[in-house]
């Protein structure tokens, strides 16, 4: 019982830092299409990336078992998956100011949700 409720403070923690990351992504794609500057990729786009899919790698297990377990409402396993896999791609693309717009902001609302629902539900 205590190692679950440890098991869930850490993934609220995680989702927590994945929303924030989220969010840093929308301004740092909005900054680089305003100016038209891609990012330094080994002083930026890279350890941007390499933080985001260390925090997704470990909440990626804890966030599937939780769904699998819990039973969550309107949130299942391949959500967990495509939401992984959407962070690490738009912190990539976050960068670049010619990444479609529409898909940047298609992936970021779709993160945006799946991360809010999940820590309004483990409040």
């Amino acid at each position: 019982m205590i190692e679950e409720v440890e098991t869930m403070g850490e993934l609220k923690n995680l989702s927590h830092k994945l929303y924030e990351l989220n969010k840093q992504t929308k301004v740092i794609y909005t900054k680089c299409r305003e100016t038209g500057i891609e990012g330094d990729f080994f002083k930026e786009v890279k350890p941007f990336a390499d933080q985001v899919k260390e925090i997704v790698d470990h909440w990626q297990p804890l966030a599937t078992e939780w769904t699998i377990r819990e039973k969550p409402k309107n949130i299942y396993p391949i959500q967990i998956m495509n939401t992984a896999e959407n962070i690490q791609m738009t912190s990539l693309k976050a960068f670049y100011p010619k990444t479609s717009f529409k898909k940047f902001q298609d992936h970021y609302q779709s993160i945006d949700f799946i991360l809010k629902n999940m820590i309004e539900q483990l409040n």
